[in-house]
């Protein structure tokens, strides 16, 4: 059933992976000040490359739900970390840009945020025991999520750039991985056959997390480009999910000692890769102003003093 799990999840990863592409550019051909309000949300709903990209976002939520139900959430999660390749491909395919002309710095940040949570998943699958999600472990898991995408979110506010860039989209990331141990609770009971004991106040924590990392994650894509965002969503999302999962539910507690220690090296090569691709990333270096390509995509114009 692992096996069948970890496919799945690939197959929802390509399809975050897509879905992430298409909004980000439905975004930036839909607002040209970089600024996401509510008009330009309305907007959104009718372009149909965004639509597209939510149905790509769909399909993978329900293929990764299905390996919710099948396999530990600590071995599942981390592997939405395929999407992060697939959108540094698309990126520079849309943008002209061969993977030759990439910076390096930018694809070692790639391969190290790859690197780290695919490491973190081998480790994950061999100590990871399976286990049953209680209503009181998921209670606690809302209010803490509450508290943790509040401050995220405010930290957004007042930050700009690639900062509120990473602070929108790991407070998406947060929401989610709400979403993820929320879902593997009513999974379980929908595999067991347990339908008339799906507890109604999941289904709605679940759609209120969505709805909040939906507005956070459009936020994200106006605020810096496609791959920072996914690169921060395969990082917290899997992390805030293993850490509910060996927290609340103890998913970890065969965990050795070493073996904890290698996820946590694994956990610290990933989070680095994500700044650092903050930090080096094309659009997010030198000087200049973004402008919207006829085919959706956002390039940077250098501006040139005349004087």
């Amino acid at each position: 059933m692992t096996t069948i799990a970890v496919l799945l999840a690939a197959v929802a990863a390509f399809g975050n992976a897509f879905g992430a592409h298409l909004q980000h550019g439905a975004v930036h051909a839909t607002i040209s000040d970089r600024k996401l309000g509510v008009r330009s949300q309305l907007r959104l709903v009718g372009n149909s490359r965004w639509l597209l990209g939510l149905i790509c976002l769909g399909g993978g939520t329900v293929l990764h739900a299905l390996s919710l139900g099948l396999a530990p959430l600590t071995v599942v999660q981390p592997l939405g970390v395929l999407a992060l390749p697939l959108t540094v491909l698309l990126r520079s395919r849309e943008s002209g840009i061969g993977l030759d002309r990439l910076p390096r710095s930018s694809v070692l940040a790639a391969l190290a945020i790859t690197a780290g949570v695919s490491a973190f998943v081998f480790l994950a699958v061999r100590s990871a025991t399976p286990t049953a999600v209680s209503p009181q472990a998921a209670g606690t898991a809302i209010e803490l999520v509450t508290v943790a995408v509040l401050t995220i979110g405010l930290i957004g506010l007042l930050t700009s750039g690639s900062m509120r860039c990473i602070a929108y989209a790991s407070g998406c990331a947060v929401a989610y991985g709400l979403v993820s141990l929320l879902l593997r609770a009513v999974s379980q009971q929908v595999t067991s056959g347990q339908l008339a004991d799906i507890e109604l106040w999941l289904l709605l924590g679940m759609g209120v997390s969505v709805l909040i990392g939906g507005w956070l994650l459009q936020h994200a894509y106006a605020s810096g480009p496609p791959d920072l965002v996914v690169a921060c969503l395969t990082v917290i999302d899997p992390l805030v999910a293993v850490g509910l999962g060996i927290g609340l539910l103890g998913e970890a507690d065969a965990v050795g000692p070493w073996t904890a220690v290698a996820e946590g090296v694994c956990a610290a090569v990933a989070c680095a890769g994500v700044f650092a691709l903050a930090r080096y990333h094309p659009d997010n270096r030198g000087s200049g102003a973004h402008t919207v390509a006829p085919n959706g995509s956002d390039r940077r114009v250098t501006s040139v003093d005349s004087s």
